[in-house]
């Protein structure tokens, strides 16, 4: 068995812990995640299974989220999940004052990730340093948000704001929940997380593992085909002599208008990998499925 599941992660799941349930319900080794979750969040956690784990490298980054944020906390971990740094009532807050602050959070813009984060310095995870009580400076990066639309706002004590956020690979939602409360000089965390979107997967078509284990159990689960995800990607269809040669990795002349990485089939419509696009030659980069 090999191709995509597009599984709905639990609240406090790890996204190791999801590959191994999977692991263990389609009772194979080989099996990888795209764009890790949080424990606290849910929502689109795209699984690669059989071949289809040596895909993932080509999956699209971008992602979507619904998150709500809450004012007036400030938290070590940027999430509720953390100890409380600062926690001051900011009743008074002005939602044109929030809804202002936030389109300085749109495009490419700089962000410090979370302490609490699975990024390396010195090959070491943050997390584990933070853990560890050791203070390391933490690299900017920057990240790119589409777009942030607010989708609701409940005042009081500690007022929340609920959005949809589009936005590039490698953006920390949580990094965001703070920094709008540091704009607006409240302190701000994340409440709450869903992924909608990654990958080419949406939430609507998602499974839970109980789903999962119920298609299993009824011999109902298809999984999703391994070239599914990747149609964002140009393709090119080799006669069957060319496409023998390509999938023993030789290169292939081939006249195309576009070029950069590619899909590539034979003339039976069969995926049979990845490949690079230079100057009129098509060089294999993975070969999924060779052709004896």
């Amino acid at each position: 068995m090999q191709g995509f599941l597009n599984l709905n992660k639990p609240f406090g799941w790890t996204s190791h812990d999801c590959v191994a349930r999977v692991r263990k319900l389609l009772r194979l080794k080989r099996v990888g995640h795209a764009g890790t979750l949080d424990p606290a969040a849910t929502g689109v956690l795209p699984i690669a299974f059989g071949k289809a784990t040596r895909l993932l490298q080509y999956l699209p980054g971008n992602k979507a989220y619904k998150a709500t944020i809450r004012l007036g906390v400030r938290t070590t971990t940027d999430d509720l999940q953390g100890e409380i740094i600062t926690s001051e009532p900011c009743a008074a807050l002005n939602f044109a004052d929030v809804k202002a602050a936030l389109p300085q959070f749109e495009g490419k813009i700089e962000q410090i990730p979370p302490s609490y984060s699975a990024i390396q310095v010195d090959g070491k995870r943050l997390y584990d340093l933070a853990r560890r009580g050791e203070q390391v400076e933490v690299p900017v990066r920057t990240v790119e948000v589409f777009q942030i639309e607010i989708l609701d706002w409940r005042e009081g004590d500690f007022p929340e704001l609920d959005i949809a956020i589009a936005c590039g690979s490698g953006t920390y939602i949580r990094a965001i929940a703070r920094d709008l409360g540091a704009a607006l000089e409240t302190g701000g965390t994340l409440a709450a997380l869903t992924r909608t979107e990654s990958s080419g997967f949406h939430l609507a078509d998602s499974l839970t593992l109980s789903d999962l284990e119920t298609q299993l159990q009824a011999g109902t689960f298809q999984p999703i085909a391994p070239d599914a995800p990747l149609q964002y990607l140009s393709f090119a269809t080799l006669p069957i002599t060319s496409a023998q040669k390509w999938c023993q990795g030789q290169r292939i002349f081939l006249e195309q208008d576009v070029s950069g990485i590619m899909r590539v089939y034979d003339e039976e419509t069969r995926f049979l990998g990845i490949g690079q696009l230079e100057d009129g030659v098509l060089i294999p980069q993975m070969v999924f499925e060779p052709i004896s």
